[in-house]
């Protein structure tokens, strides 16, 4: 089916702007003279589309719009920029030939020929293709091994439609703002043009109920004053009619189980973007008659809240996290959601691209769910520093569920390299300037600056409509030079830095006072940032810095700031950016901003120069810009005079390299790139094994359903950090408390199986009588309820000892620092606190010189560690004593302290959980036991081995967790205990969301 959409391209190419002429859209002002007549008179006047769809572009009045309207019976109207099916219109450059394919092109099978990787194979076909649109059997034949369905879902927080809904099962499908770009993407992807069968998944977004008419005497009320604005700030109103979308006024809306069938449907086979919806809410909010949605905007608020103001280097006053608890789990089962989403649709060689910041646990949480997916994620916005990334509570988890990705894209080569330096300097993990080692896999990391649909403004930016306002404000202005600066109502757009860079250009050049304008329009935000600059803190800066330079250099006549809080229709939009002189951009912090590109498109003829800050994810592509740093006002205030005074001949130059950038690193070639890279990427790592991180959700969920459980733990490493000095490991309190709150439960056993003698084990944790214990890797066991140790090893010839001994201390001698720990059944030869160099050579030499003498003479074992090197008998390790438990619990579970006889048995009376936990090559021993009898003894989805430490290492357990601080958070979960392992403290914030995930709602 993804062949077959490619004989279609051609021809809905040729067809585009026919097609895209049907789908015209009215202009504000004919929409409202059309519906005055049908308007209520009994509406008040907030409500009244005659008084809220006004066009405000200064200058232009009423009968301009009437005009336009009265030709309009004759010409073809202009199509909406925010166009609801895009995709049956060309989506590439503007006049572009179309280009046919050569007969000479290599076949797959030719370009293979020869090739050392598939990334050469790729390289090669992207130079055959020469401007061609190359098939999905072209990529299936560069990459055979990945078997590529030819199937591609985009996840994305909100769909592309913002929906109302009416009872009687009626939906309102409007255009959401704020990601033009990537729904831009998404209809690319969507139509003929690509080889692709495209899916997006997303949430709902908040769904809007329409406000019942007030009734008769509310209408005819003398006042308005009670009457509520549409918006909190400065009350814009958007021109076209549409408020922002806002959560329905009154909570607990109610759509019956056949009306969320009837927008899924209508979701689903929507011409422009094939959608998938999520539905997020509690699970007591859910049955079979249908959904109630309570408090919709929670499921952002985390994401927006704390995530979008630190991505931007906005870090909040501490609080005392009770709300950020809550937040945080509703986070964590937003996508939780999504990833079940995604697996019920998703079939082997389907690609997932994941975007933006509110989904960045979702890719390892997929990577649990199908360990060899494809899977891509790609930030839209900064990716912070790591000392700033460090200030984040969550940060370890926001990293590790990036982590789950195999290619992880940004917008500028320093939001990459911060990710990078994060990985390493938060989660020890290995990394360079084009990826991160994690899990056993390589997770390439890489830059695709995003880019605009450039035909699509092109097309819009020139029509009649457009261009008679742009007449208008050239004659409005005609004597005035104007500066255009069009910004979202928040902090980090740098809106308030902007005027007061203005105002200082107005000090600075008094004579330029009377020429220039200053047309500000700042759109609401409609990011629900908290902490302590909400929007109006920021809207009521911009006011003030407003009126404070217009009432020193303004006059009764003239203000030299313009400046406009709300939406504008995509005709006026387009008119302000082509009667531009200077486009003034001046974010503190920003993504990917598409005014920049837009801009520059509608400057093709008039090459107004650009200033950008060299703080936007812009600044790195459009290199020809004037950057300038906000924070420098003085500085700004000489470019926009450079820019207002440069030649026509340095402005044509400087416009014609912009141009040609935006040109042909558009929306389309963005996403080409980025899904080349993807298979690239998956080619060259596709022999990699993925250990993916451990699934608590999944084990919380077993473990509860289980009645008959077994733990295994190692120690060092495991349950305590590793240390210099080995006899300094000693258990916390709170791992000695979560380990009691474990073992009570008669339905659990609970061992430590350690390297560790069973003085040791004894002295530390042998308080503690429900626990059991092996010592020196399974020389020793000492069952539960029991004092005596049981010696497995007494039979076997220890005769070798004396050897090795010999050995060690020849090494010991040499090597300042390292030393010898005797145990009744094994040597260790430690070096951790030796130099770190020193040791590690010694300690190859030692084991090559063992394995050449004692291990040729006696049946023993050289066992690598953590800074240590040991010998032991070979039938005595951590495997055998897995075993041994398995077959022990399966058939009696008397040694548990408590008695079986309080329901303790399974039905089959057969162990039903295993969790084995363990840090380095020893622990190997119990894991590949364990998945030997996994099917047999023990159901293998019942088993849970989990490696920790290290991301790099090879190992045969299924799951991973980075250190003993999240192996005590995991019994710690199940035992159902806080942070100081007793049960009536509350649980942690990581361990509240995963319960709340399990259960369907937050648990009070």
């Amino acid at each position: 089916m993804a062949e077959n959409k490619q004989e279609a391209g051609a021809a809905a190419t040729d067809n585009a702007v026919i097609k895209e002429a049907e789908q015209m859209s009215l202009s504000p002002r004919q929409s409202v003279v059309e519906s005055d007549s049908q308007e209520s008179p009994d509406l008040p006047p907030h409500l009244r589309e005659s008084i809220t769809r006004v066009p405000v572009t200064p200058g232009i009045q009423a009968s301009t719009y009437s005009r336009a309207s009265t030709d309009s019976t004759t010409k073809t109207p202009s199509p909406s920029y925010f166009t609801q099916d895009p995709g049956k219109k060309s989506s590439g450059l503007a006049n572009a030939p179309p280009v046919e394919s050569p007969s000479d092109i290599s076949s797959p099978t030719n370009l293979a020929k020869g090739a050392s990787s598939d990334h050469e194979v790729l390289r090669r076909m992207s130079v055959s293709l020469k401007g061609r649109r190359e098939s999905i059997s072209e990529i299936r034949a560069a990459a055979p091994d990945l078997a590529l369905s030819g199937n591609i879902i985009s996840v994305t927080f909100t769909t592309p439609h913002a929906l109302k809904y009416h009872k009687g099962g009626d939906w309102e499908l409007g255009y959401r703002r704020g990601q033009s770009a990537l729904f831009d993407a998404f209809s690319y992807l969507s139509s003929g043009e690509t080889p692709w069968n495209h899916t997006v998944v997303a949430w709902t977004g908040e769904i809007e109920a329409p406000v019942t008419s007030p009734s008769a005497p509310e209408a005819l009320s003398d006042t308005t004053a009670n009457i509520p604005a549409l918006n909190h700030l400065s009350a814009p109103i958007p021109i076209d009619g549409e408020a922002p979308p806002t959560p329905p006024e009154v909570d607990g809306l109610w759509i019956p189980r056949e009306d969320q069938l009837k927008l899924e449907q209508q979701l689903v086979h929507d011409k422009r973007i094939k959608t998938i919806p999520v539905w997020l809410a509690d699970d007591t909010e859910t049955t079979e008659e249908g959904i109630r949605l309570n408090d919709q905007g929670r499921w952002r608020r985390y994401a927006e809240h704390t995530i979008y103001p630190l991505f931007h280097y906005k870090q909040h006053e501490p609080n005392d996290g009770r709300s950020e608890r809550v937040e945080w789990a509703d986070y964590f089962r937003t996508n939780l959601k999504f990833a079940n989403k995604i697996i019920e649709i998703y079939k082997p060689g389907d690609i997932v691209v994941i975007h933006d910041y509110y989904l960045l646990l979702l890719p390892s949480m997929l990577r649990q769910r199908a360990p060899n997916m494809y899977i891509s994620f790609f930030l839209h916005c900064p990716f912070p520093s790591s000392e700033f990334l460090r200030c984040l509570p969550r940060r370890k988890e926001v990293l590790e569920g990036m982590l789950g990705a195999n290619l992880v894209g940004f917008q500028s080569y320093s939001y990459s390299r911060h990710f990078a330096s994060c990985c390493t300097r938060i989660l020890d993990f290995p990394s360079d300037s084009v990826g991160v080692d994690a899990y056993g896999a390589r997770v390439e990391v890489g830059v695709f600056p995003i880019g605009i649909d450039v035909a699509k403004v092109e097309q819009m930016a020139w029509t009649e409509e457009v261009s008679k306002m742009y007449d208008d404000l050239k004659d409005l202005y005609k004597d005035k030079q104007i500066i255009v600066g069009r910004d979202r109502l928040d902090s980090v757009r740098g809106v308030a830095q902007k005027l007061m860079a203005f105002e200082r250009f107005l000090e600075l050049y008094p004579d330029m006072r009377e020429k220039v304008v200053l047309i500000q329009v700042t759109s609401p935000n409609t990011i629900e940032e908290g902490g302590e600059e909400p929007e109006n803190k920021v809207a009521s800066r911009v006011n003030e810095l407003v009126m404070r330079i217009n009432g020193t250099y303004g006059s009764l006549g003239f203000s030299p700031v313009q400046h406009y809080p709300q939406y504008l229709s995509p005709e006026e939009y387009f008119a302000l950016m082509r009667a531009a002189n200077v486009g003034l951009i001046t974010s503190v912090r920003d993504g990917m901003n598409t005014t920049s590109l837009e801009y520059v498109v509608c400057q093709r003829d008039t090459h107004g120069p650009l200033i950008l800050s060299e703080f936007s994810g812009t600044a790195g592509s459009l290199r020809d810009a004037i950057h300038i740093n906000p924070w420098d006002l003085t500085d700004v205030a000489h470019q926009i005079y450079n820019a207002l005074t440069m030649s026509e001949e340095k402005r044509k130059t400087m416009q014609e390299s912009l141009y040609k950038h935006v040109t042909t690193q558009n929306v389309q070639s963005w996403i080409a790139k980025f899904l080349r890279k993807l298979v690239a990427t998956l080619a060259s790592n596709k022999n990699q094994n993925v250990t993916p991180l451990l699934d608590r959700t999944l084990m919380l969920k077993k473990y509860r359903e289980a009645k008959k459980r077994l733990f295994m733990f190692d120690y060092d490493g495991t349950l305590t950090p590793i240390v210099r000095d080995p006899q300094a490991a000693i258990p916390s309190e709170r791992v000695i408390q979560t380990l009691k709150a474990l073992a009570a439960d008669h339905r659990n056993a609970v061992w430590i199986i350690s390297g560790r003698d069973q003085e040791f084990l004894q002295q530390h944790l042998g308080h503690i009588p429900e626990l059991g214990f092996s010592a020196e890797h399974g020389s020793f066991i000492r069952h539960p309820g029991n004092d005596t140790w049981e010696n497995l090893a007494e039979k076997l010839d220890m005769s070798w000892q004396a050897d090795v001994i010999e050995i060690f201390q020849k090494y010991t001698d040499r090597v300042p620092g390292s030393f010898i720990e005797r145990k009744r059944c094994a040597l260790t030869w430690h070096y951790r606190q030796a130099d770190p160099e020193q040791g590690l050579h010694s300690s190859q030499a030692l084991h090559k010189d063992l394995e050449e003498t004692v291990v040729k003479k006696w049946d023993v074992d050289v066992m690598k560690g953590k800074a240590n090197l040991e010998v032991r008998p070979t039938f005595i390790n951590k495997g055998e004593i897995a075993k041994r438990l398995v077959n022990d619990y399966n058939s009696d579970i008397a040694h548990i302290a408590k008695s079986s006889s309080q329901g303790g048995k399974s039905e089959n009376g057969k162990l039903d959980f295993v969790l084995c936990m363990g840090d380095d090559f020893t622990d190997e021993d119990m894991f590949r036991a364990l998945n030997g009898m996994s099917g047999t003894q023990v159901e293998s989805n019942h088993v849970f081995t989990v490696t920790i430490g290290a991301s790099t290492k090879v190992t045969l357990a299924k799951w991973h967790m980075l250190e003993p601080e999240d192996v005590v958070e995991a019994i710690a979960l199940l035992a159902g205990v806080g942070l100081s392992g007793e049960a009536h403290e509350q649980l942690s914030q990581v361990n509240l969301a995963t319960v709340a995930g399990l259960e369907g709602h937050v648990p009070e």
